[in-house]
């Protein structure tokens, strides 16, 4: 087994083995990671090309493999930690070795844990920090994508150039916890340290989308000051939330011009990250009755060719069964839950795979509903939504992305002519989000369904005046 180098330390001062030209790379590699530069595909592949037994540059070529939550791409994590198995690694470089080779074997909820661990040694392992912070969203433990933060945020030196990427991240994770004041407050002044940190910048625009400020996340977006638009990974999500803001602004042209330049398109990569903003977009068009032309077909195409692997990652499933059957094709959309269905069967007895229980607790009935939406069955929409919606989380993703659940369930009341479901869930809405245009139009749509139309008159101003002051923040600021 070949020896490693000296052990020296990275950029945060945590024990690295390896020769200092190659620590040097890695460093780089771990700066772009942070804000999520395009240039990071290549300061990987120079870590892989010349450090080749350089084990934190294995660690992070596994580990960057496994975020993309892609099946093609399980392999090259598993290349990877078969490649630390020739190396001599300290104690740091173990850690991390069993929390890849965990996520490898498909248990999240273990790699989480190990990474949880690791910080506690060494809490500035902004690796570790940044990928435990993916794995608790990808997760949906709202907690931990606070406190494993928290936990570190004091222990980086507060003049490091990165100290603000880690307020970013605690920004996003105080959102997901409902502390929007503290989520802006750090979201701001992560933003305020570097213009180009797009998880930071994505962290406001949650915290925005969560308290109803539609006109002020667009006025954010479309600011001088944030520096997101290109050159990153993460420009695509952070196109869909301004698609999202402009759908409520009563835009929904803009938001389809947004989806056909920056969202998807034929040259668009292809990626789950893409193509899950692709599909949520254009559900939610569905659901508002927008007509989206053939841009469902298009988008089937792409998932299509990710349906047939072994089930890794419920949410993306859920996704591309919402393309498909939003699509019209049915008989592939029942085959992506059939196959998830003989899936849990498979291995529900496996504690070890995280993803089983994800996809039993709510990726099939998810895509059930999606499904039956589609053909009309609101009664089973409603079936398999609302026994759940409590514990949406339980596969991953953000608030505002699994708001499309809500927005099928409370879709299927309505139109299903279950009046007093679809009214509890509007009240539910605006009691947090009183100037939400969705809510207010489907408050009034309620009411009219039921005869109250003295009632549904007097609503339609107040949602008359919101979409105008959203409008012309979109106005002003084109």
């Amino acid at each position: 087994m070949p020896t490693s180098t000296t052990i020296r330390a990275d950029a945060h001062g945590n024990p690295i083995s390896g020769s200092s030209d190659a620590i040097a790379r890695y460093d780089v590699a771990v700066d772009h990671l942070l804000a999520y530069r395009e240039a990071l595909l290549d300061a990987m592949g120079a870590v892989a090309e010349q450090d080749p037994d350089l084990p934190m540059g294995q660690v992070l070529i596994g580990y960057l493999s496994l975020t993309s939550t892609d099946v093609p791409d399980v392999p090259a994590a598993a290349d990877a930690l078969a490649a630390l198995d020739q190396l001599e690694l300290n104690d740091r470089e173990t850690t991390h070795r069993a929390a890849l080779a965990a996520w490898v074997d498909g248990d999240w909820h273990g790699a989480a844990g190990r990474l949880d661990d690791l910080l506690v040694q060494w809490p500035a392992d902004l690796l570790a920090l940044v990928v435990g912070h993916q794995l608790d969203f990808f997760r949906g433990d709202a907690r931990n994508l606070r406190d494993r933060v928290g936990r570190s945020l004091g222990a980086v030196d507060p003049q490091h150039p990165h100290h603000g990427y880690v307020r970013g991240m605690y920004a996003f994770g105080l959102e997901e916890s409902g502390h929007y004041e503290l989520a802006e407050e750090h979201g701001q002044a992560a933003v305020a340290a570097n213009p180009d940190d797009v998880w930071g910048i994505h962290a406001v625009v949650h915290t925005y989308e969560m308290q109803g400020r539609v006109d002020d996340g667009i006025r954010f977006l479309r600011s001088p000051s944030t520096q997101w638009e290109t050159g990153n990974l993460f420009s695509v999500h952070n196109w869909w939330h301004l698609a999202l803001y402009l759908l409520e602004a009563g835009r929904p042209d803009e938001a389809l011009a947004i989806y056909d330049r920056h969202i998807h398109h034929a040259e668009s990569a292809g990626v789950p990250l893409e193509l899950l903003d692709a599909s949520a977009l254009l559900w939610r068009l569905r659901l508002d009755r927008v007509d989206t032309g053939d841009r469902f077909d298009a988008l089937a195409a792409v998932w299509s060719t990710r349906t047939a692997d072994e089930p890794w990652y419920a949410f993306n499933d859920l996704h591309a069964t919402i393309a498909l059957a939003g699509a019209g094709r049915i008989t592939e959309a029942r085959a992506v839950v059939d196959r998830l269905d003989r899936y849990v069967a498979r291995t529900g007895a496996a504690p070890a795979r995280s993803n089983v229980a994800m996809t039993a607790g709510v990726g099939l009935p998810a895509s059930r509903a999606v499904i039956a939406y589609v053909e009309g069955r609101d009664d089973d929409v409603i079936a398999d939504l609302l026994p759940i919606r409590g514990t949406f989380h339980g596969f991953g993703g953000s608030h505002a992305q699994r708001d499309a659940l809500q927005r099928t369930l409370l879709a299927a009341a309505i139109r299903s002519g279950r009046l007093d479901l679809a009214g509890a869930l509007v009240r539910e809405r605006l009691g947090t989000r009183p100037s939400s245009v969705y809510a207010l139009e489907r408050q009034v749509e309620i009411l009219l369904a039921s005869g109250d139309q003295a009632g549904a008159a007097a609503l339609e101003p107040v949602a008359a005046t919101h979409r105008a002051r959203f409008a012309a923040a979109a106005t002003s600021t084109a």
